[in-house]
């Protein structure tokens, strides 16, 4: 069984900043691409940045230039350093992964985290 356990979430005040952090464990051959979706309440899961293995990023264009995703394929670990927060980041930030298969090159298999609330307000 594979797990992603995320840390990092809170409250923050406007301008402030997080760090979100994401390790996977447990039946892993190996990772594809990592990244963080979230989801406000009333609204749809949106992603948020993803990142393949490679290090190819994309954003969101609500936070581009405002979050940075990095992933450390050692520690099976993705990060969401989120800067110049704002209200409207207000969500539960879910980690995700995409993992690959020993048996077969071409399959590839969505696990997610449990999510970890983030809140911004003064």
């Amino acid at each position: 069984q594979v797990q992603l356990v995320e840390s990092g979430g809170g409250l923050v005040q406007p301008g402030g900043s997080l760090r979100l952090s994401c390790a996977a464990s447990g039946s892993i051959f190996s990772i594809n691409a990592m990244g963080w979706y979230r989801q406000a309440p009333g609204k749809q899961r949106e992603l948020v940045a993803a990142i393949t293995s490679g290090g190819s990023a994309n954003y969101a264009d609500s936070v581009k230039g405002r979050f940075t995703i990095s992933r450390d394929n050692a520690k099976n670990t993705v990060y969401l350093q989120m800067n110049s927060l704002k209200p409207e980041d207000t969500a539960v930030y879910y980690c995700n992964a995409a993992l690959g298969s020993e048996y077969d090159i071409t399959a590839e298999y969505e696990y997610w985290g449990q999510g970890t609330q983030v809140t911004v307000s003064s």
